[in-house]
């Protein structure tokens, strides 16, 4: 049993940091992405840099990609633990007395976003890496944001866009606190901690939107 509970907490921890870590990317990348609504120049800047910098292609987008496989497959993995380890079954027991809707469908959410992230990697990150490797074009500075804006003339696709990120929402909401705790951050801070990660699952992923629904409509 103890060796049980260690392994249970180790595979908390870790998935607790890669989504940690996932976190901060997510606040990277709307960062450079909200430039987008003020200065294409800048965006093109920003996106050709992060784009071409050894470091950043190197090693930061690796350890990323493997972040993003590892937080989810480690979220399948505690929820067959913990499903194993349920050994008493409630007939009357009230889920939603007891927790709340985000905490019980993390998988469904993260499964959502995960989703999503297919789909974004489909958009950009595969044509990215078809365009530097695989053909044969002249370097071009300027294209980020007409690629960027290309993707959101679709109405379909920039309504799977908003669903994905209100998906994201529900599962931050639960997720980017429960972090901290799974890591053992609990002090006089945890309630303006709290706050924050409130506050951050819900205004980025709606920044996310706001650009999506921006480029569509100047599209449109």
């Amino acid at each position: 049993m103890g060796g049980f509970l260690k392994s249970s907490v180790a595979k908390k921890y870790a998935m607790a940091l890669s989504g940690l870590f996932l976190v901060l990317f997510l606040a990277q990348h709307f960062i450079i992405n909200i430039t987008s609504v003020f200065s294409p120049d800048v965006f093109n800047e920003i996106s050709h840099y992060m784009g071409t910098n050894f470091l950043v292609q190197a090693i930061v987008q690796p350890i990323l990609i493997f972040a993003v496989v590892f937080h989810f497959i480690m979220g399948f993995v505690l929820e067959i633990i913990n499903g194993k380890a349920r050994k008493i079954s409630y007939s009357k027991f009230n889920g939603g007395a007891n927790s709340s809707w985000m905490s019980r469908n993390m998988l469904f959410s993260g499964a959502v976003t995960l989703a999503f992230l297919g789909l974004h990697f489909y958009d950009f990150w595969f044509p990215e890496i078809a365009h530097k490797y695989l053909e044969s074009h002249p370097e071009d500075t300027t294209r980020y944001f007409g690629e960027l804006v290309a993707k959101f003339q679709s109405p379909v696709r920039t309504g799977l866009y908003v669903v994905s990120f209100i998906f994201l929402i529900l599962h931050l909401l639960h997720g980017f606190a429960s972090s901290f705790q799974s890591v053992g951050f609990n002090n006089k801070y945890s309630k303006g901690l709290k706050g924050f990660t409130v506050a951050f699952a819900i205004v980025v992923p709606l920044g996310f939107i706001f650009i999506a629904l921006f480029h569509y409509i100047n599209n449109a």
